[in-house]
């Protein structure tokens, strides 16, 4: 595993996102001197925080999976995630509304979701579904140590016995067909196939690997924090400043000072020079080359952007006995959609939208009495032809419209504060093309054809983040700390 060169006694790290907080406890807990600069007032990043009207609303991601890796990045400094977090199963994990009027549960305990599917489907979907299983587990268990869980520094590197499993059983086929071969049923089918929009494709077009998502979240479980999904950053930003990292809050990081291929400080807005032994940037990763470094590699220029999306923060008088924590409302169509959505670039026009509940699990959240909602409808990036400025407001209405005919009746009514995010406010706090799912996890923007975490040309500057090695989803953020942090110190499992 290639390594920084010369001295890394003092690290100074670029955004305090989930990535750079992963690397900061790791850097840490092996003896370095940690500055992590952060232009927000509070650490997180893409996993934001909005107060507004006694309401607290997470602004990024609101499903969290594979919490192993968040105790794991706090063990390394002596921690127990425990001490720290208090995280609440969800049960169910998902549950699914269909344009034909059904709704199916998701169970992470296979035997009750076996019997969820024989009472909804039948039981040979049932059967279909445990043969499912048994393949994601089988993905997970061949793809994390050799493919995700490591720095790879030549497509060499991944010619072990595993890659040859991997091409045995499909993984490497269309995601959306290798489905089809378990499960039968267009209702399961879509359930355990969306998880590809996580990593930017849709499941026509991802690879059968990217079913590893479905195996850590519907196989392995989802849960909530409580406090909401900003109190995983704020948790590992105190125990990393409890061992000695120090944060510097509302300080916008405008250029790397460099010379002789060597990253010497970071100069900020107010004028503030911090230097440096090695730097990790967890800005998107165009932008941390572009308007950091002042460069833009040609295979920085050449990526394909994931699609983007609105999201809806809504503070409501109005509480749905019907939903779960984590909704999803498929519309009819399908594949259709994704062309128009992914080929075309246009908006859905039968969309599938994620509907999340915080006060179902946290009433704390929101005033009492009161409830908030986080809506997620699928919206192409900065490269389609929309004027966000002018379209906003008609999204808008077309948003609540789309709830009310899904069951949300009386949302609109009862809607009391809300915050809505389009490609452009994504572009706006520095995320390429609006796109905050980063460069699309197509074959060759995928492992290790996907941007590499060394900065090439200088020998002492490391990326971390989605738009580098592993790729997108909270869990692949975290990982892709920890490698960061190698990069710089070693192998630190």
């Amino acid at each position: 595993m290639k390594q920084v060169k010369g001295p890394t006694d003092h690290v100074v790290i670029v955004g305090a996102g989930l990535a750079g907080l992963s690397a900061a406890l790791r850097l840490a807990g092996a003896g370095r001197k940690v500055t992590v600069v952060e232009r927000e007032s509070v650490p997180g990043g893409r996993n934001g925080l909005l107060n507004k009207s006694g309401y607290a609303f997470d602004t990024g991601p609101t499903v969290l999976t594979m919490p192993d890796l968040i105790a794991d990045a706090f063990r390394c400094v002596g921690e127990e995630m425990r001490d720290w977090l208090t995280l609440i199963p969800l049960n169910p994990l998902y549950r699914a509304f269909y344009a034909d009027g059904t709704q199916l549960d998701v169970h992470a305990d296979t035997q009750r979701m076996e019997a969820e599917i024989a009472a909804t489907i039948s039981a040979d979907e049932a059967l279909g579904y445990r043969r499912y299983v048994d393949f994601v587990t089988k993905l997970y268990k061949y793809e994390m140590n050799d493919f995700i869980d490591r720095n790879i520094d030549s497509p060499l590197n991944l010619l072990t016995p595993n890659l040859a499993r991997l091409i045995a059983i499909g993984g490497f086929k269309k995601l959306a067909p290798k489905v089809s071969q378990f499960l039968k049923d267009p209702r399961t089918q879509k359930v355990y196939s969306f998880q590809a929009m996580y990593a930017g494709v849709s499941p026509q077009q991802a690879l059968a690997i990217y079913a590893v998502i479905a195996y850590m979240d519907s196989v392995n479980g989802v849960y909530f924090p409580q406090g909401g999904m900003h109190a995983v950053p704020r948790a590992l930003a105190a125990a990393a400043e409890k061992h000695g990292v120090t944060f510097k809050y509302n300080s916008k990081v405008t250029s790397v000072e460099h010379s002789g291929g060597r990253a010497r400080a970071v100069i900020t807005e107010s004028g503030e020079r911090i230097t440096c032994d090695a730097l990790i940037l967890n800005p998107d990763l165009p932008v941390a080359w572009k308007e950091l470094l002042g460069k833009e590699p040609l295979s920085i220029k050449r990526l394909n952007y994931s699609p983007s999306c609105v999201t809806m923060l809504i503070g409501s008088s109005k509480k749905y006995d019907h939903i779960a924590h984590h909704n999803i409302h498929f519309g009819n169509s399908w594949d259709g959609v994704f062309d128009e959505l992914i080929n075309k670039k246009q908006l859905m026009s039968d969309p599938s939208v994620l509907v999340t509940v915080p006060t179902h699990d946290d009433p704390s959240l929101a005033p009492q009495g009161k409830q908030s909602y986080y809506v997620l409808f699928p919206t192409p990036n900065l490269d389609a032809d929309i004027d966000w400025r002018v379209e906003t407001p008609r999204y808008r209405d077309h948003m609540l419209k789309v709830l009310e005919a899904r069951g949300y009746h009386g949302f609109s009514d009862a809607i009391e504060v809300e915050h809505i995010t389009t490609p452009l406010e994504w572009a706006e706090m520095g995320l390429e093309r609006g796109a905050p799912f980063a460069s699309a996890h197509t074959f060759f923007q995928t492992g290790p054809f996907r941007p590499k975490n060394l900065a090439r040309g200088f020998e002492n500057i490391v990326f971390t983040g989605s738009g580098t090695q592993p790729g997108v989803g909270v869990p692949m953020v975290l990982i892709s700390g920890r490698l960061a942090a190698e990069r710089i110190v070693g192998s630190v499992k």
